[in-house]
């Protein structure tokens, strides 16, 4: 039986696709030309162009006259339902950071929400999200146990793309979801918050409540945001989605 051959621009595509998430490429960062990409995979400008357009209409890339391709994201809403707050940062020029303030492989004082969402041990992960240094979300993450096992402080980088707890998730520990929701909400800032975001008690802030379900419609992770500064949406087909984490 003969072997299907597998068409040259599926080829290219599949190696770029490879490279960006393998971090190759940085977010907000150009690719080489398209006449670059043809040389260097040896075919012509067209099957180059022809590989490259599927990863924009993913939302991997954007396609800008003048500019050429650059990288818009590592985490496409397309596949997770949700933008990551890393890479929105990345885009703006600015410098995300993730300040790890707990990990907990069983979280005893879980709030009552989330407990009646898993009706299971759960685990807790707390970071100080940061813009150019400055706090910005302070976000707390639970999730079912068994779902994260063997956690350590080193599966969340502070720095760089990779600090994107929907890479972390997705990527270092095999969870996957396609469905999200949120509710968003002003609130006076808790004590613990307001602590960790450098403000006054009290303060007028941004409460996100985020939970994000698999294809059963069960529960994957569930986060708990307090902010400072204004909520973006991004309109995806018919699913929502925000720069919550």
């Amino acid at each position: 039986m003969k072997t299907p051959t597998i068409p040259k621009y599926k080829m290219v595509h599949d190696e770029l696709l490879k490279r960006l998430k393998a971090g190759m490429y940085s977010v907000g960062t150009r690719l080489p030309s398209e006449d670059a990409l043809a040389r260097s995979f040896g075919v012509s400008r067209l099957t180059a162009r022809r590989a490259l357009e599927p990863l924009v209409d993913a939302g991997y890339l954007v396609s800008r006259q003048g500019s050429g391709y650059l990288v818009n994201t590592l985490s496409p809403p397309e596949t997770t339902c949700l933008t990551s707050f890393t890479d929105m940062v990345l885009r703006d020029g600015q410098i995300p950071g993730a300040r790890l303030i707990e990990i907990r492989e069983v979280d005893n004082e879980a709030p009552n929400e989330v407990t009646s969402l898993f009706h299971e041990p759960v685990a807790l992960i707390r970071r100080l999200r940061t813009v150019d240094d400055v706090p910005t979300l302070l976000v707390s993450t639970w999730l079912p146990c068994r779902l994260v096992e063997g956690m350590s402080p080193e599966d969340f980088p502070q720095e760089g793309q990779d600090q994107s707890i929907l890479r972390i998730l997705s990527e270092r520990f095999n969870l996957d979801w396609g469905r999200a929701c949120e509710t968003i909400g002003p609130c006076a800032a808790p004590e613990d918050a307001a602590e960790h975001l450098g403000i006054e008690k009290n303060t007028p802030i941004l409460s996100q409540a985020c939970t994000a379900f698999d294809s059963d419609h069960n529960p994957v992770f569930f986060d708990q945001v307090y902010r400072v500064g204004p909520v973006t949406f991004n309109l995806v087909g018919a699913q929502r989605s925000s720069d919550t984490i």
